[in-house]
């Protein structure tokens, strides 16, 4: 793929030039809607899990523990399901608003593959892409690897050139994406008290994926923005429901005990509160989009049996899913782009937004692995 100098690779003209808000109408042909992909069955499993850690030098024995874990939902990761709901929901909020732009759907792990997306963009005379990955926040593996899959997509389908991928800003702070959170709280609250718990006694746990301390230092183009967009966007949730005390933790870690992860852990965060005194804990997944196997295992399962075992009340919160709010907000995702609204007229609930829509140079970088082409950012 050829990589102009000062120019944003495989972008539309709109956004080659790399403003940080793009403000100029561009005539999208279709969605690409990018996930992680997941298993479909138990002789799927370890394959899949050998994508995902590709490069790393992840030993087969730890790849086994994590089969575990699918293997107790027969081996089908709820991930595909959920993307083939979320696909024809948005199908269906894009007729209801008379907006024709089909949406193609593609994973970065399994199929169908992002380059099985690409081909039919292709087949189907398709040229310009706006892109909406399911991963709200910024760092290495929210944000800047599905741009790095994107670039390798064209690139293995010989597309580039032909193909033009813009893609829509980190949704962690829009409307639509907290609105179910929102909804999730006051609600797990309300059942908290419901059962018994004294507001005091109540401690609202906002749960995300660990990531190493080296990405999270580096995402965003300043750094710390992984971080800092979670906070933000708990501190919105919490202002309404005051005298309830709130956490943000961290679960799903995965990397070797030499090296640094983003702490608390969810599990020792709860035992710590149990000797606190909390009674009931509201588990919020808010770094999920959906209830894939990140949630189901290690919220739905382990972090819930570690309140039981410390005799806790609890209870997880929805994820946002397919819910109306979230769906209509990420068509609201697109149009701004397709539209060109203006900076000013993007709805934002933290002062961190409206984040950006062409990623800025040296955003996320992954130290380890450094830094590879990646689509709808400045280079590097």
């Amino acid at each position: 793929m050829t990589i102009t100098n000062g120019l944003v690779p495989g972008a539309t003209p709109a956004a080659q030039s790399g403003p940080e808000h793009v403000e100029e109408a561009v005539a999208y042909d279709a969605i690409l809607l990018a996930s992680f992909g997941g298993p479909e069955g138990q002789d799927d499993v370890i394959p899949f899990l050998r994508n995902v850690t590709r490069g790393r030098g992840i030993p087969e024995e730890r790849l086994e523990e994590v089969a575990h874990h699918y293997r107790a939902f027969g081996g089908v990761s709820p991930i595909n399901d959920q993307n083939r709901a979320l696909k024809a929901a948005l199908e269906a909020e894009l007729a209801r608003r008379g907006i024709d732009l089909p949406v193609l759907w593609g994973n970065r792990n399994w199929d169908p593959y992002l380059r099985d997306a690409l081909t039919e963009a292709n087949e189907r005379g398709f040229t310009k892409l706006i892109a909406v990955g399911t991963s709200a926040y910024s760092s290495y593996s929210s944000c800047r690897q599905y741009r790095e899959d994107y670039a390798m997509a064209l690139e293995e389908t010989g597309l580039g050139g032909v193909i033009q991928i813009d893609k829509v800003r980190q949704f962690f702070d829009h409307p639509g994406f907290v609105e179910p959170f929102f909804e999730g709280v006051a609600k797990g609250i309300e059942d908290a008290t419901a059962a018994g718990a004294e507001r005091s006694a109540i401690r609202v746990l906002f749960a995300t994926h660990s990531i190493p301390t080296a990405d999270a230092e580096r995402s965003g183009p300043q750094g710390d923005a992984y971080q800092a967009q979670h906070l933000a966007v708990a501190e919105v949730i919490m202002a309404e429901h005051e005298g309830v005390g709130w956490d943000l933790v961290y679960q799903s870690r995965s990397g070797p005990p030499t090296q640094p992860w983003l702490e608390p852990d969810i599990n020792d965060r709860i035992e710590e509160l149990a000797s606190e005194g909390i009674t009931a804990v509201v588990i919020v997944p808010l770094g999920f989009i959906s209830d894939h196997m990140e949630v189901k295992w290690d919220l739905d399962t382990e972090a819930l049996e570690t309140a039981a075992e410390h005799g806790m009340w609890a209870v997880r919160v929805p994820t946002p899913g397919v819910h109306a709010a979230f769906v209509t907000g990420l068509v609201d995702l697109v149009l701004e782009r397709r539209d060109g609204v203006p900076t000013a007229d993007r709805p934002a609930l933290t002062t961190l937004g409206p984040w950006y829509d062409v990623c800025r140079p040296g955003c996320c970088e992954n130290v380890r692995l450094g830094f590879k082409p990646a689509l709808a950012g400045l280079v590097p």
